[in-house]
């Protein structure tokens, strides 16, 4: 009894710090308009910053020193209002959302995924569901930023039709897509992506260094089951109950989603779409096996970021479910004519309105933010102030995954970052004998577990678009609130954990080392 009157305190203050960011996050404006301001402080900050020298601070992408270009200037606001246009139809996550989405609708519309689901929880006990998701979202890296469009708004799914609060199935989904960003048990595009930065930087004091694409792999994999565990905990213990406590699902969405017995005529199309699909992906791979299939890049290579199976991934996406999505609605009679398959793409587009609104205002502040050099400034002088401290190898790692975290909230892009931070990172480690596969190592942990709290990073609006399909009144205060956990914990047990896989001199990949030079 003494027990749980002490623990009611701790549990009453957690709740009260999440529900204090959640309100005052909720308080902040629309995302949109969010954007929109942060463009205009963008704007007034690269105009002031512009009369000032940086000559101490070096960039390494072009050698010289750091310039803050004026955005208010006559030929850079001419200059942006040329490109307007361009800007916003070539953000990355604008075509990647809608192409898949328009596949993945049909699927959903017809019916396909409901009839899925209701037979992966007559398999699965609802216990299980958290880490399952999780799971898959770890797996989902490997398909570049399919996890994003396909993985989260079906954790919301799987849950609510478990009897679950939906948005914890949301979060969970989201911890494993974007929290465990670099935990994968499979290859992914992000491993030569990275390495592609790392080695050049390390040649800047080593040219006959080379480092290989998984020179993080042992890590990353053993990494899959600290994410899921942490996941779990989080999910099931502190995230779900709070939000049975504070978050009602809305009466239209609980209408929306039921649990009703499956028909033989769904199921038996739900097998035979799901065939399709399998025989596809069966072809796929088929295609992918000979030496040159044109699938593979120059080198021969599937997993290298320029090869054009990595490039496809979100095109496979669109035809791998738009397919199995179409012989299912026709066979569950679901859709009677081509008309129904372009109703479903249209009601699919219809309900990304809200994002591709707010896409367009986050790709002209993500634009300004990086043209202007204000981020580059602030990873710069943070890795410069880090240098200065000239503090042991561990605390130094340590040190470079909280700045990694910190400056991950003002730039989303996982290259862009390191593109900025390993010249830096990479030899001033390797001068104090820590190898760059390390250093590589310590990046990815720091990047991976500030993702989910970041309202910059490009899909995070989407992710609010997914709660707000069963709590309305979603905003950036309410999805932040349910993700600081995951984040937090993820910070600190990620990094303790980094820290014991290196005292205990666990292999971090292959052709890694600890040390440098390699011992």
């Amino acid at each position: 009894m003494n027990q749980q009157i002490q623990s009611n305190p701790d549990k009453g203050f957690v709740d009260r710090c999440l529900r204090g960011i959640e309100v005052v996050g909720n308080k902040l404006p629309d995302p949109s308009m969010l954007f929109l301001l942060l463009l205009f402080v963008v704007w007034i900050l690269s105009a002031f910053l512009s009369n000032f020298s940086f000559s101490s601070v070096i960039d390494p992408r072009t050698g010289a020193p750091l310039v803050i270009n004026n955005l208010l200037s006559g030929s850079a606001i001419t200059e942006f209002m040329s490109q307007m246009v361009s800007i916003f139809t070539g953000f990355a996550p604008l075509g990647v959302v809608l192409v898949a989405m328009l596949g993945v609708g049909v699927a959903d519309e017809a019916g396909y995924f409901n009839t899925g689901i209701k037979l992966l929880l007559s398999k699965t006990s609802v216990g299980l569901l958290t880490p399952v998701v999780i799971l898959v979202g770890l797996l989902s890296h490997s398909a570049i930023d399919a996890g994003y469009v396909l993985v989260i708004p079906l954790g919301g799914i799987i849950f609510h039709s478990a009897g679950r609060h939906p948005l914890a199935g949301v979060a969970a989904a989201f911890a494993g897509v974007s929290g465990g960003f670099s935990a994968n048990p499979l290859p992914s595009a992000l491993d030569p992506l990275l390495q592609g930065f790392t080695q050049p930087a390390a040649q800047i004091l080593d040219a006959a260094i080379l480092v290989n694409p998984l020179c993080n792999y042992f890590f990353t994999t053993v990494s899959s089951g600290l994410i899921i565990a942490l996941g779990w905990y989080i999910t099931d213990r502190l995230v779900e109950p709070r939000l049975q406590k504070n978050t009602p699902i809305d009466e239209d969405a609980e209408k929306s989603e039921g649990m009703d017995q499956i028909s033989s005529r769904e199921s038996k199309a739900f097998w035979w779409a799901t065939g399709v699909m399998i025989s596809g992906l069966v072809i796929l791979i088929l295609t992918l096996i000979p030496a040159d299939s044109p699938f593979r890049d120059s080198s021969g290579s599937l997993n290298s970021f320029q090869a054009p199976i990595m490039q496809s991934i979100v095109p496979l996406i669109f035809l791998l479910f738009l397919i199995p999505g179409v012989v299912y609605g026709y066979l569950a009679r679901a859709f009677k004519s081509s008309k129904d398959m372009v109703h479903a793409m249209t009601k699919a587009m219809s309900g990304m309105a809200y994002y591709i609104v707010m896409t367009f205002f986050c790709a002209m502040f993500v634009h300004a933010f990086s043209s202007s050099n204000i981020g580059a400034l602030l990873a710069l002088k943070g890795a410069v102030t880090l240098q200065a401290f000239s503090l042991p190898g561990s605390v130094t790692i340590i040190g470079i995954i909280l700045l990694t975290a910190f400056v991950n909230l003002f730039v989303g892009s996982a290259s862009a970052k390191w593109a900025l931070l390993a010249p830096i990172f990479v030899p001033m480690l390797m001068q104090v004998g820590i190898s760059p596969d390390l250093t590589q190592a310590a990046y990815r942990v720091g990047d991976s577990s500030s993702n989910i709290i970041t309202p910059l990073m490009p899909y995070f609006p989407l992710v609010v678009v997914y709660c707000q399909r069963y709590f309305k009144q979603t905003g950036i205060g309410t999805l932040t609130s349910i993700m600081i956990p995951y984040s937090i914990t993820f910070l600190i047990a990620w990094t303790a954990f980094l820290i014991l896989y290196w005292v205990l001199g666990i292999p971090l990949g292959f052709g890694a080392s600890y040390t440098y030079p390699p011992v």
